[in-house]
């Protein structure tokens, strides 16, 4: 009788965000049907005829999904290639947890674990992007030959715009409320997630280009599950398109994969939210994502493939 149980909660939580979550004024024109210009990148310039799949490899031993199974070297270069062989377009490092309640790691300890990576995979010329919010790190890395930076604060650490300002890297600006230690501690506030989301990116896209950082090197992440309820989660997913500020046309990121909110939807554990990942990869690029950041390659970039398809046909 209750078979089909996850597909009535996820229809109900649509249902309750369409209704009651966003309250802001519609954009006149969704952003999403204009092109998304390209990327500076490193290396390279990214373009978006449809989104591009970033692989997510953890070379740490505490993420959520898949902590410890990549730490050792050969183990997370075996995982790239493995994830470039299955279509993926970038490779995201990271060498510290973010989680929720997740344990700040030594400086020292992350450079022992994501330089190495990266200067191992940079000769498989493709774009190497390292999730790090720390200056030091942010300099190893691109001296390594890291493309992108991926920050979970948006680049409002000290120093760390001065690390990325002089070099051609991108930069994802991630919004997060709160941190990870503390993020989910208390149930998130909002005004208006999608508004105060979009007020963030405008006061960080600024803050950037007045540093001499060309809008052209940035993407902007919503930051799904950093300081934000599930409805929030979904609210955002709606509305993907509407986070862009006015006057600008970043490319967006969207990072949901095997997610809180996907478990929230369907009733799924993590290891077990392929199916919701890849449905959620394609609402986001139906709502304008550029680029999708997961961990299961393979079925997104299936999906990605279908979705440019029907969007050609149509």
């Amino acid at each position: 009788m209750f078979a089909h149980r996850p597909f009535f909660i996820a229809v109900r939580v649509a249902a309750e965000l369409d209704q009651s979550i966003h309250q802001s004024d519609p954009l006149t024109t969704s952003k999403s049907q204009f092109p998304t210009p390209p990327l500076q990148c490193g290396r390279f310039v990214l373009s978006f005829e449809r989104p591009l799949v970033m692989g997510i490899l953890n070379v740490t031993p505490d993420s959520f999904s898949d902590g410890g199974r990549f730490l050792a070297r050969d183990d997370a270069i075996r995982r790239a290639e493995e994830m470039l062989a299955d279509g993926a377009e970038l490779i995201d490092i990271g060498g510290e947890s973010t989680r929720p309640g997740a344990v700040p790691v030594a400086l020292d300890e992350e450079l022992a674990r994501v330089i190495p990576i990266v200067e191992a995979l940079r000769q498989l010329n493709v774009p190497l992007s390292v999730d790090t919010y720390k200056p030091a790190v942010m300099r190893a890395a691109l001296d390594a030959g890291a493309d992108m930076i991926n920050d979970i604060w948006g680049f409002r650490q000290p120093g760390a715009l001065d690390a990325v300002r002089d070099s051609n890297c991108g930069l994802c600006v991630m919004h997060m409320l709160g941190e990870p230690q503390t993020m989910q501690a208390n149930e998130p506030v909002y005004r208006d997630v999608v508004a105060d989301v979009r007020a963030f990116f405008d006061e960080r896209v600024n803050a950037l280009t007045n540093a001499g950082i060309a809008r052209e090197r940035i993407c902007l992440d919503p930051g799904y599950g950093f300081g934000k309820t599930e409805a929030h989660n979904f609210a955002l997913l709606a509305h993907l398109a509407d986070t862009i500020p006015a006057g600008t046309n970043s490319p967006l990121l969207a990072g949901m994969s095997r997610k809180s909110m996907l478990g929230a939807a369907t009733g799924r554990k993590k290891g077990e939210r392929v199916a919701a990942g890849v449905a959620a990869a394609v609402c986001a690029a139906e709502r304008g994502a550029a680029i999708i950041r997961v961990h299961d390659v393979a079925p997104t970039v299936d999906a990605m493939k279908v979705w440019k398809a029907t969007k050609d046909a149509a």
